[in-house]
């Protein structure tokens, strides 16, 4: 069983007028897991957001790292099971699902 202990993800988006900057770090911890969203608009101060979300709620959560693994090997065995679905996080940090 394998499980997703901590995620670190940055993006920077080099738009004109001014950069945008998104980070995400998840953390599990013994009730669950910590997700917080970072967003910086140019020279703006950072806005930050945090969700937490228990054990029970990110049962099988396939975090962005994971999703591009098994979108792999899905690939590789050219064929996606029926009814394939996944509690992922959004790019805001909120819980909904993504299928396959």
């Amino acid at each position: 069983e394998l499980q997703t202990l901590e995620q670190e993800e940055q993006e920077c988006l080099e738009c004109r007028p001014y950069p945008v900057r998104r980070m995400t770090h998840m953390v599990s911890h013994q009730h669950g897991m910590t997700v917080t969203k970072t967003l910086q608009e140019g020279e703006a101060e950072p806005q930050c957001w945090s969700f937490i979300y228990s054990r029970a709620e990110l049962q099988g959560l396939l975090p962005e790292g994971a999703s591009l693994l098994l979108l792999r090997v899905l690939a590789r065995r050219r064929e996606v099971p029926p009814g394939l679905v996944f509690p992922t996080i959004t790019i805001e940090g909120h819980l909904c699902t993504a299928s396959y």
